[in-house]
């Protein structure tokens, strides 16, 4: 009796071990959990150019180049927490390539803040902002940082302000004042701000879009000992068709050099004396529209960049006018063909002279 029932037993178990799979046919096995997203990004920026210089010679210069190319290392968290490292690299004077950090910062931004706090290498207030506007960093840099009066980035603390959808925008920071591409200078600091505030709505809701109005002021003291202030204010309107902005911008210096005293022993002592200066630029981009008003490929650009810096009571003005197409050729791929002209108030010298006329081929590679 004892072994019927073991026999029965051991039977129903082989059956429903055999049928387990069978009843299981035609069922989808449960979905993987989606892995995370990273945290960490790694992007790319590339501007490749090949130039001609026509000078008033018998030929000219020509040249295949990379101008810049950016590493950038982007990290986003949960909590309002962001991290940027940016590695540039560019061409030294004698041709070879060298590499420095554009670019290393934290920045916390608190639940439902318009404020966001950053610390470390970041962006100074006024050029990342009109690079964005102007939108041809390819092309070269903008009017005051070619120029040398300002640079895209410092070591130091900032605070970076945004309301509704940047209706309002703007930024304030201390800083070394030596820019990134130098030493962190000694002990003086430059408080750098702006403000730009829209006035009229445009299809373009970014934060350079619509008719704005934007300040910029720097006030600071350089390593050499005196002053160093700027003062920018400029009026742009910006659309998904066009952009047309006009800045002017005043700049105060102080120049270090020697002076004679007079006397039985003439003696040579170091003097500072201040320079003023000032800065115009206007500059405009026009989309030509495809089928129903929507921007195409395909846009014209121009620029006109005035320097009249004064040194000593004398004016050396320089104007500077560029004018080209560019093409989109795929969204990660823009190519401009343009000139550069550049006019001298006085008699160029010969270095002058061979960069006064050049055409440029350039192209922008992201990724």
């Amino acid at each position: 009796m004892l072994f019927s029932i073991r026999r029965v037993l051991g039977i129903a178990a082989v059956t429903v071990a055999a049928a387990a799979p069978l009843c299981g046919q035609g069922a989808a096995p449960a979905p993987a959990p989606a892995p995370a997203p990273s945290p960490i990004t790694v992007t790319g920026l590339v501007y490749t150019q090949f130039l001609y210089q026509l000078a008033d010679t018998s030929y000219g210069v020509s040249r295949f180049d990379i101008t810049r190319a950016y590493i950038n290392i982007l990290g986003k968290w949960s909590g309002g927490l962001q991290a940027r490292i940016t590695g540039d690299i560019f061409t030294n004077s004698d041709s070879s390539r060298a590499y420095r950090l554009k670019y290393a910062y934290a920045a916390y931004t608190p639940a439902k803040s318009p404020l966001t706090f950053k610390a470390g290498l970041i962006h100074t207030p006024w050029l990342d902002w009109e690079e964005a506007l102007w939108d041809y960093r390819m092309q070269g840099a903008m009017a005051m940082d070619r120029d040398g009066y300002l640079s895209s980035a410092d070591f130091g603390i900032g605070i970076d302000e945004k309301t509704g959808s940047d209706v309002t925008n703007g930024q304030i920071t201390i800083v070394n004042g030596e820019n990134y591409n130098k030493g962190t200078g000694d002990d003086g600091k430059d408080i750098m701000a702006r403000f730009s505030v829209r006035v009229l709505e445009s299809d373009d809701k970014s934060r350079v879009g619509g008719l704005r109005v934007s300040v910029y002021g720097q006030w600071g003291v350089p390593t050499s000992g005196g002053q160093r202030e700027r003062a920018i204010m400029m009026l742009s309107y910006r659309s998904k068709i066009f952009t047309v902005a006009a800045e002017a911008a005043a700049t105060r210096d102080t120049v270090s050099g020697t002076a004679v005293v007079a006397g039985v022993y003439p003696t040579a002592i170091a003097v500072q004396h201040p320079t003023n200066g000032h800065v115009y630029s206007a500059y405009g981009v026009f989309h030509i529209p495809q089928a129903k008003g929507k921007p195409g490929n395909a846009a014209i650009i121009a620029r006109v960049d005035i320097q009249k810096p004064n040194s000593g009571g004398v004016n050396t003005q320089t104007t500077r006018y560029i004018a080209g197409v560019s093409y989109q050729l795929h969204p990660n791929w823009r190519l401009l063909a343009d000139v550069d002209l550049l006019s001298y108030q006085t008699t160029p010298t010969a270095a002058q002279v061979l960069t006064q006329k050049t055409a440029y081929f350039q192209t922008q590679i992201n990724f």
